[in-house]
């Protein structure tokens, strides 16, 4: 949304939409939350937009609010965020008032209790009554995207606060094959550009010593995934993800074909 493309109006009010035809972004993973910098890009304090003064919180590591969520998408999708980043509607961003930039927070749908991990990198919405704007694709992960709001509560995460996650199984265990005639993938990224699948193509592939491909079915050009593999068994697969880990990516998911 940025400063600059603000509304008196929420992006579902002002006719934004998502894709022109249907797109499945349950593949696409939770933001990983990190340690980041925090520079003066985005986060002059205070700040005024139609006439009203916003203060950044001062201290936001015990921030939970419940409220209303709206999401925006291809009327921003390639704009600049508050931050100078690009709005990608495919990706597990989100937009708030006064949340420095970066945050992550926790988002919970109260009437279905979906939950989604997205990244703090814009402001808004600026209009009355709602709390966060959603990137399409955590609207859709949530279950409003078609709705346009929906009841939720926002919870504040500190990078190094959670428990490291568990062990997948397969990373668990011994060896064990993968069954012949099925191909096994790690995804590191799903990309709404063929310029931007092909810049972390070229970055992952100095990291590992797999071939690293995009995959861009017809039936969804929109979204263009970058996929490590095909791999043969789970040795690799807990490999690879630790030869990520090792260069701060965390958000790869096995994709199976």
């Amino acid at each position: 949304m940025g400063l600059g493309a603000c509304s008196t109006q929420g992006p579902f009010e002002e006719k934004d939409r998502g894709p022109d035809r249907p797109v499945d972004t349950s593949h696409v993973p939770d933001a990983v939350p990190r340690h980041e910098v925090r520079t003066a890009a985005g986060n002059k304090n205070p700040y005024t937009v139609l006439g009203q003064t916003y203060h950044l919180m001062d201290d936001e590591t015990g921030y939970r609010e419940q409220g209303i969520a709206s999401w925006y998408g291809k009327k921003f999708h390639g704009r600049r965020t508050s931050n100078g980043e690009v709005y990608d509607m495919y990706a597990m961003t989100a937009a708030h008032k006064t949340l420095p930039i970066p945050s992550y927070v926790r988002v919970t749908n109260l009437d279905n209790r979906r939950q989604v991990v997205v990244r703090v990198n814009d402001r808004g919405p600026f209009h009355g009554g709602r709390i966060i704007d959603l990137s399409y694709a955590a609207a859709q992960r949530l279950g409003f995207a078609n709705h346009g709001t929906a009841r939720v509560e926002v919870e504040i995460i500190v990078p190094g606060d959670q428990p490291p996650a568990p062990l997948r199984a397969e990373e668990a265990s011994d060896a064990v094959a993968i069954p012949s005639g099925e191909q096994t993938y790690l995804q590191v990224g799903a990309f709404s550009t063929l310029g931007a699948a092909e810049q972390q193509r070229e970055r992952v592939s100095g990291m590992v010593g797999y071939p690293v491909v995009i995959h861009s079915p017809e039936e969804l050009p929109e979204l263009h995934r970058v996929r490590i593999g095909p791999l043969t068994n789970t040795t690799e697969v807990a490999e690879v993800r630790e030869q990520l880990r090792r260069n701060a990516i965390e958000q790869t998911h096995i994709v199976k074909e």
